[in-house]
């Protein structure tokens, strides 16, 4: 017992001092997001949410003015298109596409940068004596894909600074609301 014990130490203090480090949500320069424009029941917006309230510094926000910056999904989808058929007509090979086009604006309602459109794809196999199983995987495969479109949303989100009078705008907006639910 107290050699597992030992090796287990010394196996910790090794991924330690070799740097290892759990992937985490990058830090975010602005401290509250509003998310628009996703349809109801979206995946992305749900797992995007999550991810933005993971991070210590920044909250999602029910109303934009609460916000310092404004995330607008413009198009948020799946889709699906079939790449090969038998020669009897018979599926062989699917396209699986998630698509997501988005902007991004300050407080103020300013645009900043032009939208941005992220689309990912994967080829699945497809076999009708294995339909079940290939839903399965059709529905692993996209969240894979929206778990991928999310880190690099995150990634861009991270990078965002806002222009300085934006960021004291919003600032003084933000405190103005709390100030206010203070004294009631």
């Amino acid at each position: 017992m107290a050699q597992r014990r030992g090796l287990l130490v010394m196996a910790a203090s090794a991924l330690a001092g070799c740097g290892f480090e759990l992937q985490r949500s990058p830090a975010l320069r602005v401290r509250s997001v509003h998310l628009s424009g996703f349809p109801t029941g979206s995946t992305v917006a749900g797992k995007l949410r999550s991810s933005i309230e993971a991070t210590p510094s920044t909250q999602v926000v029910d109303s934009p003015a609460q916000a310092q910056l404004v995330f607008v999904a413009l198009h948020d989808a799946r889709e699906r298109g079939v790449v090969a058929t038998t020669s009897s007509g018979q599926v062989r090979e699917l396209q699986l596409r998630t698509r997501l086009r988005y902007e991004l604006r300050s407080a103020s309602g300013r645009q900043l940068g032009e939208p941005v459109e992220m689309l990912l794809t994967r080829d699945m196999s497809y076999n009708e004596r294995t339909a079940l199983a290939k839903e399965q995987e059709e529905a692993l495969l996209y969240a894979v894909m929206e778990n991928d479109i999310v880190g690099q949303v995150m990634r861009r989100l991270a990078a965002v600074s806002l222009p300085a009078a934006a960021a004291a705008s919003a600032a003084s907006v933000s405190s103005g609301a709390s100030g206010g639910a203070a004294a009631r």
